[in-house]
């Protein structure tokens, strides 16, 4: 009978030894599809190092009919990765999302043209056909088109805009002088459809004034309130760069952690591994703390739409320090 009770007590132990250590369930929203744009949490995962900080990640891919401040407004995520001028825009309209993290410190996006249509510069935008993602992607587009004074609504004088899907058929097919592409993605869609490289013109966002901050990290403002919430969002973030460091020293493995990932089967190595090089060029020199001055270019970018801006005053507590200082 003594022999019963140490067996069922050394039980007991075990049992209330493993709910104290239980994982804390933590969702993310992707802004897109599985591809290395979001190696640096696939890598996490695998690695282990989500597992490290007590944490059971569940990572949602993305798509073209997913928009990730939606998806955490309707609760089915707690962070999600988005663009800033998506954050800042849903903000006003009610959904307050709070950058709690930049793992990316430059902008990747451009406009790439075709070389024979006569466009040399922006100047030669005028009557021309350009090829912009919209669901939120498309803010950086019309604070550029304002700030050259281009109208957007096919008018003459102006530019007619085709609502791109997110591929570069419109190019190809010559029905747009111009599309939307990624430095780490549709660029290369390009160059491996047979257009080289000699016969493109690319204007990217950084240098014609209009950078806007990529890939943050976002929570909901009310959720900052809980110590509980705050301190498994900084296990996140802590996990997360992490791998976002293993992934810029281990460009290739990171790049097949990916592939491993992609239900899909959509991508292949050869346009991952390009990826993953192009991307660490914009997480390159982050920790993951934004930069203030980076936030501020950003807003005062947007500001400057002319009579319709993305957002109609500069935001408050939109971005926070508290979640990546507890992290680091």
């Amino acid at each position: 009978m003594k022999k019963m009770l140490i067996t069922a007590g050394a039980l007991g132990v075990g049992l209330l030894s493993g709910f104290a250590h239980a994982k804390d369930d933590f969702t993310l929203q992707l802004k897109w599809v599985t591809q290395a744009q979001f190696a640096g949490y696939y890598v996490a995962k695998d690695k282990g190092f989500y597992d490290e900080e007590d944490l059971n990640v569940t990572i949602k891919p993305g798509g073209p009919d997913i928009a990730p401040p939606q998806v955490i407004a309707g609760g089915g995520a707690d962070v999600v990765v988005d663009w800033m001028p998506s954050a800042l825009a849903s903000r006003e309209k009610g959904v307050a999302l709070v950058n709690i993290a930049q793992p990316f410190k430059r902008s990747g996006m451009m406009l790439t043209c075709r070389k024979d249509t006569g466009i040399t510069s922006p100047d030669d935008f005028v009557d021309k056909t350009l090829g912009v993602w919209y669901y939120g992607n498309e803010y950086p587009f019309l604070t550029w088109m304002a700030k050259l004074e281009l109208a957007t609504d096919g008018s003459e004088g102006g530019v007619t805009v085709l609502k791109q899907g997110f591929n570069v058929d419109p190019i190809l097919q010559k029905q747009a002088d111009c599309v939307s592409t990624m430095t780490y993605n549709e660029y290369w869609q390009i160059i491996d459809a047979g257009i080289p490289a000699d016969d493109l013109l690319v204007f990217k966002y950084e240098e014609q004034g209009v950078s806007t901050m990529e890939d943050g990290l976002y929570v909901l403002e009310k959720n900052l309130e809980d110590a509980a919430f705050v301190d498994k969002a900084a296990r996140f973030v802590r996990a997360s760069m992490k791998g976002w460091e293993f992934a810029r020293e281990n460009p290739d493995e990171a790049a097949d952690i990916v592939l491993e990932n992609d239900a899909s089967g959509a991508q292949t190595e050869r346009h991952q591994r390009r990826m993953m090089g192009e991307i660490n060029k914009l997480t390159s020199g982050s920790d993951g703390k934004l930069d203030p001055e980076d936030y501020e270019r950003t807003v005062n970018t947007l500001l400057s739409g002319g009579s319709d801006p993305v957002i109609s005053k500069a935001p408050e507590g939109a971005w926070t320090h508290m979640v990546i200082d507890k992290a680091m």
